[in-house]
């Protein structure tokens, strides 16, 4: 089957990316080198086409009940403007997907699923809207979405909008509405997969070669560079986020992932809550770690043996390159007793270090500057 193209396509192959299968769409890999665009993230900024994202539009008198069923965390304290990290669970407390979800109105949210699981998790708020008046709407190809994700972020954005971007107006995990470079119903979301500070950007798409033009422009005088989906892998696994399909599936619950911080068990009921509480009480049998390898000649694969003084204590799920660490690291499940920072383990007779915080700024301040 034909793969589709972004409307950046054409752009991409005029710059020399190397281009990749997405879902079903020709994406960027690597404009450059992967290593080169993770630096740039890391200490300017990076343009990432995250166009095969989709909107899911929650919307109704039951919208909140709806997602207070569905979600994990606790949608009820979300104000108008603010954004939530979530997993959507089943009845056993497995991970359907996990999303941000923003709240637009009293009764409007916009929730962002991982693109692989859009009909999935479609489908499954459709099922539990049943018996509610709330309404869910996948937005398709009508907006588009691209990410500014680096310490200069801030200033190229600025350059384009008169919306206020600082962190009093703006703070780590909010959004608001305006013009960026003349486009209009542009949201603007300070989130992001890199662990910098960075925006998020949601616009009609009618205007997205126009955007994609309007921010490369504004970036060149602060050595902005367009990224691919080599560098958001990269990066992201410098910050321990989990990727799912390979950290996460619909196996694994987020107290095994280490996100049992999103579960809000104070909250109305939610699906998957006895399953979740039933694993909080006994604890959990195995924990998602990260393991830092020395350098950046040995990657693990995905399957890898996780092993301690010669015994298998877990595997690999998910590993990378950490450019800007220098270090190679793997995520993977092993035994909670080996969910130790600074344990010795080894794969592939490789000796790494177990840690459990992100290697990269484990504060988590950049992104809030």
């Amino acid at each position: 089957m034909a793969r589709r193209h972004t409307p950046y396509y054409h752009k991409f192959l005029a710059l020399g990316a190397e281009m990749v299968d997405r879902i079903g769409f020709d994406s960027a890999f690597k404009f450059t080198s992967i290593e080169a665009e993770h630096l740039a993230t890391r200490n300017r900024a990076g343009l990432y086409d995250v166009y095969y994202q989709v909107l899911l539009d929650i919307k109704g008198r039951d919208a909140e009940k709806l997602l207070q069923r569905t979600l994990v965390n606790d949608v009820g304290r979300l104000a108008v403007g603010k954004a939530i990290y979530s997993s959507v669970c089943n009845d056993k407390g497995g991970m359907v997907d996990d999303l941000t979800c923003l709240r637009l109105d009293r009764d409007h949210f916009w929730l962002c699923p991982t693109p692989s699981r859009v009909d999935i998790v479609t489908a499954w708020m459709a099922e539990q809207a049943l018996d509610m008046n709330a309404y869910v709407t996948n937005l398709g190809a009508g907006r588009a979405f691209i990410s500014v994700q680096g310490p200069r972020a801030r200033d190229i954005l600025a350059r384009l909008t008169d919306a206020d971007l600082t962190t009093a107006q703006l703070p780590y995990y909010s959004w608001t509405r305006g013009r960026v470079a003349d486009i209009p119903d542009t949201v603007i979301s300070r989130t992001g997969y890199s662990g910098e500070l960075g925006y998020e950007l949601f616009y009609p798409g009618e205007y997205s070669e126009h955007m994609w033009d309007a921010v490369s422009a504004a970036g060149c005088i602060d050595g902005m560079v367009p990224c691919g989906l080599g560098a958001l892998r990269s990066v992201r696994i410098e910050k321990r986020y989990p990727l799912y399909g390979l950290d996460l599936d619909e196996t694994t619950s987020p107290l095994e992932a280490g996100l049992g911080w999103t579960v809000k068990f104070d909250k109305p009921d939610f699906i998957g809550r006895d399953a979740l509480l039933r694993q909080r009480d006994r604890g959990v049998t195995r924990s998602l770690a990260i393991v830092e390898f020395p350098g950046l000649e040995f990657v693990p694969a995905p399957g890898d043996l996780i092993a301690l003084d010669g015994r298998t204590i877990g595997k690999v799920t998910s590993a990378d390159r950490g450019f800007y660490l220098r270090k190679s690291l793997a995520l993977g499940y092993v035994e909670p007793a080996a969910a130790k920072p600074g344990l010795s383990v080894t794969v592939k007779g490789n000796k790494g270090v177990v840690g459990t915080k992100a290697p990269y700024d484990p504060e988590r301040l950049r992104p809030r500057a």
